[in-house]
């Protein structure tokens, strides 16, 4: 198994004053988000963002830019990035696992850089450079790395793998993956409840060869 430890507002201003009822209702929405934002640490980031969105009604429309395509989405605020790739784009993939960033089931890159989607509103993300599972292949041509866990049958039930695969480019893009303890280490992050973690260790130091060439 890989090891145990972790991987890695919006107000209306219309710009005049108050009055004393108004104030008073500011000033308890100020307070809740103040109070959100301040919360001690057993109440996880899910919940703050799920508890922080509700505070702001509405859909409004939202682009994303994935896998080399833009799209266009109307959208409430509080909806995360998964949600959006797999409910409003179709694009499944990228794995519901925990839905509180401790699986890594949804990793995917956004500007490349590894992320937990469930953990990042889609709001967030406009204007970046979002890759999914869907999007790593050229074609008919996989990546070394979706090519390495074949090889290697890094995968037993497949739930994860999606998740496996994005961190494990983005492993060795980040220049961690020259061991096998350097693997497990950057790769605690991301389950796999089959434990098929020899088999996706040796996958990835393999693909880490062909990406580097």
């Amino acid at each position: 198994m890989y090891n145990d430890s972790p991987a890695d507002q919006s107000g209306n201003n219309p710009g005049v004053t108050p009055n004393d009822g108004s104030r008073r209702n500011f000033m308890k929405q100020a307070g809740g988000i103040l109070g959100l934002v301040m919360a001690p640490p057993f109440i996880s980031q899910a919940e703050r963002l799920t508890a922080l969105s509700k505070k702001v009604a509405g859909v409004s429309p939202v682009q994303l830019k994935v896998n080399g395509t833009v799209r266009t989405l109307q959208l409430e605020p509080r909806v995360s990035l998964l949600d959006a790739l797999r409910e409003y784009m179709g694009l499944t993939g990228s794995k519901k696992g925990c839905d509180h960033g401790q699986c890594g089931a949804c990793t995917v890159h956004v500007d490349g850089r590894r992320i937990v989607s469930c953990l990042s509103l889609a709001v967030m993300n406009q204007g970046k450079e979002i890759t999914t599972i869907e999007g790593l292949a050229q074609g008919d041509k996989l990546h070394p790395m979706q090519e390495a866990f074949l090889k290697h049958d890094g995968f037993q039930c497949g739930y994860c793998t999606p998740g496996q695969i994005m961190s494990g480019v983005a492993c060795v893009k980040e220049g961690h993956a020259g061991s096998e303890a350097e693997v497990r280490e950057w790769m605690s992050g991301n389950l796999c409840r089959c434990s098929a973690y020899p088999n996706i260790t040796a996958a990835i130091l393999e693909a880490e060869k062909s990406m580097k060439a």
